[in-house]
């Protein structure tokens, strides 16, 4: 029978945060993520990504410098994420909750959302989500081509398997979305690095629900998402 789910209330409770971090620990995977760190600098002294942060782990960011927090797994009720939540306030870190999916195409507004995002939040600043492979990857991506000037295709560098990211699972309808528009913009002669040539055709062409239909993984690379790496 399925455990209820975890609620503010009884977080508040002792024997609700042993639950939390059993959650964080066992549920969520926090227990591999002591032996293996798939942590990395998008941006010197300005962003990193990574997995999802302990409390011990904030403290740790915390020295470093880091000011923002962004959870790209949202706000849904469970332990790690009021750990997170909580740590985050008794620390005086700006903690922002900008859900993505990793097996969707994004969508339009997400798009527009994350330069919004990328142009108001104090840095610097840690974006994680589960594991820090696939949606970690894709905002370190926008970042560096909203924000830094880095051509699309150097910046989708963010999106391969050196950081967990199989494109050849479920996962890899991100990099098909990209991948359709540099494709587009090749044949046109625009600038990769034209943010301004690329919401043109958000706004204009793409069309997310067909991207997504598609899209097929191969049978490895969705057992690996799906079966082994479990990905959220």
């Amino acid at each position: 029978m399925a455990q209820a789910q975890l609620t503010r209330e009884e977080f508040a409770t002792p024997e609700g945060r042993r639950r939390a971090w059993r959650n964080l620990m066992l549920g969520d995977h926090g227990i591999l993520r002591l032996f293996y760190s798939n942590t990395h600098q998008v941006a010197p002294g300005k962003v990193w990504r990574s997995f999802q942060p302990s409390p011990e782990g904030l403290k740790r960011w915390k020295a470093k410098g880091v000011r923002t927090v962004i959870n790209l797994r949202g706000d849904k009720p469970s332990g790690h994420f009021f750990l997170e939540e909580e740590a985050c306030r008794k620390l005086g870190l700006n903690l922002v909750v900008f859900r993505l999916f990793s097996r969707a195409a994004p969508s339009k507004e997400m798009l527009h959302a994350a330069k919004t995002l990328f142009d108001d939040i104090d840095y610097p600043a840690l974006m994680h989500c589960k594991s820090g492979a696939d949606r970690a990857g894709l905002m370190a991506a926008l970042f560096l081509f909203f924000h830094q000037g880095r051509p699309l295709d150097e910046a989708l560098e963010q999106l391969s398997f050196r950081y967990g990211h199989v494109r050849h699972g479920k996962t890899g309808i991100i990099d098909h979305v990209f991948e359709n528009y540099i494709a587009y913009a090749r044949e046109r002669d625009l600038n990769l690095s034209s943010v301004h040539d690329f919401f043109r055709w958000v706004d204009e062409v793409y069309d997310p629900a067909a991207a997504k239909a598609e899209f097929m993984g191969t049978w490895w690379g969705n057992l690996l998402t799906e079966r082994i790496f479990r990905r959220e």
